[in-house]
């Protein structure tokens, strides 16, 4: 594609952060430490999980960069960075969380298969960019349309990258049309993250965001735009990112039988403690994030103690100095919480946190009852164990 190019080697990546915790060298996947997500409300760049298929691309010309858009409309269209950018601007922030967070601790119940990830394959920034809705409109699809003249039901987005599971082509995924020409969806296509241009590892020059969904569906280096009548057939569409029960396995697994994951559950997880911890007796600050796809705020952040026998409210905030609604209008409906509680040790115990979102929806106490061969979506309670002992802490 002019403008921009996909390597066929790892020779090229951009620098990284030497604190980040390497989960796959080639592709790079890595995660800060957990501690670094609680040290702001918006996540810094540097510290933002990296979740990659194959190298990243490079941009040799960025004004010969376009995106092709096409499909089932009236008639195809190039866009330029230029026109992108002529649009109206939003800043959006939003939470995406890679759908194998948590995975490494679901491997532990029983073997999956996929890159492992602590609890950091998650965090929260201020997108900038173009609303898809307003995109969709230049090229003759009304905002709030389901279905064109032409039956485009869906809108698919292509990568530059070039991935192994599509056998050296791009990675694609798509999300309802209703949900990309609504306004209020907040889809973007973003060219600025936390307020700068998008670096290399996330996107630039052009990604999609797509607010409370798995982040699998929030395509980086943005090569093309198709309106389509039934969802992707690419990989990560139609052979991952779905959720079967314990009871299926690699020998029994029929894809076809379940939808692609879309919202992602209700999560939350401590980071200011590791799995295991020796600490001297007394106060213990708890701190973490909570955080619910679909918008769905987060109304109570539980603490146990005692191994999930009591429970007591965290406090829960944004925004410092602006009281958090779960539903508020002041409150970032696409946005982590960050919750806060002082405990009192007294002796070895396991503290675990768990999540309602205002739905209703909680995270289930267990790991096993909701293992998958593709250890995705781990919500379970977060427990971490404390041994009472001499510390540095």
């Amino acid at each position: 594609m002019p403008g921009i190019r996909a390597p066929s080697t790892y020779s090229e990546e951009p620098p990284r952060h030497p604190s980040l915790i390497i989960n796959s060298k080639e592709p790079f996947n890595a995660e800060p430490p957990r501690s670094a997500l609680i040290s702001s409300y918006v996540t810094h760049v540097d510290m933002f999980y990296k979740r990659n298929h194959g190298p990243i691309p490079i941009v040799d010309d960025i004004e010969s960069y376009h995106v092709d858009v096409s499909g089932l409309i009236g008639s195809p269209k190039k866009l330029y960075m230029r026109d992108i950018r002529s649009l109206p601007k939003y800043n959006v922030t939003a939470t995406l969380q890679c759908a194998g967070n948590r995975r490494t601790a679901m491997s532990k119940v029983k073997a999956v298969r996929g890159v492992g990830w602590d609890i950091s394959a998650i965090g929260n920034a201020v997108w900038g960019g173009a609303k898809l809705a307003d995109v969709l409109e230049i090229v003759g699809v009304p905002k709030l349309t389901s279905v064109t003249q032409s039956g485009g039901k869906h809108v698919e987005f292509v990568s530059i990258d070039k991935c192994k599971e599509e056998k050296g082509g791009p990675y694609k995924a798509s999300i309802p049309l209703s949900q990309a020409t609504n306004p209020e969806a907040d889809v973007l296509l973003a060219y600025e993250m936390n307020w700068e241009p998008l670096n290399r590892d996330h996107g630039y020059p052009l990604r999609v965001v797509v607010p409370g969904v798995i982040g699998a569906r929030s395509v980086k280096w943005l090569d093309s735009i198709n309106i389509i009548a039934e969802p992707c057939q690419g990989f990560f569409m139609a052979k991952d990112y779905k959720m079967f029960p314990p009871s299926v396995n690699w020998d029994n697994i029929n894809w076809d039988t379940r939808r692609p994951q879309m919202d992602f559950p209700v999560q939350s997880a401590i980071c200011s403690l590791e799995d295991v911890n020796i600490i001297a007796p007394g106060k213990v600050k708890v701190c973490g994030y909570a955080a619910s796809g679909g918008g769905r705020g987060i109304e109570r952040l539980d603490i146990s103690i005692d191994g999930g026998k009591n429970w007591f409210e965290a406090s829960r905030y944004q925004n410092p100095g602006i009281p958090y609604e779960a539903d508020g209008v002041n409150s970032d409906k696409w946005a982590w919480v960050l919750f806060e509680a002082i405990v009192d040790i007294t002796g070895n115990t396991e503290i675990a946190a768990k999540a309602v979102d205002i739905a209703g929806n909680v995270q289930p106490e267990s790991v096993e009852t909701i293992w998958n061969l593709r250890g995705i979506l781990n919500t379970s309670w977060h427990k971490v164990q404390v041994r009472v002992g001499h510390s540095n802490m």
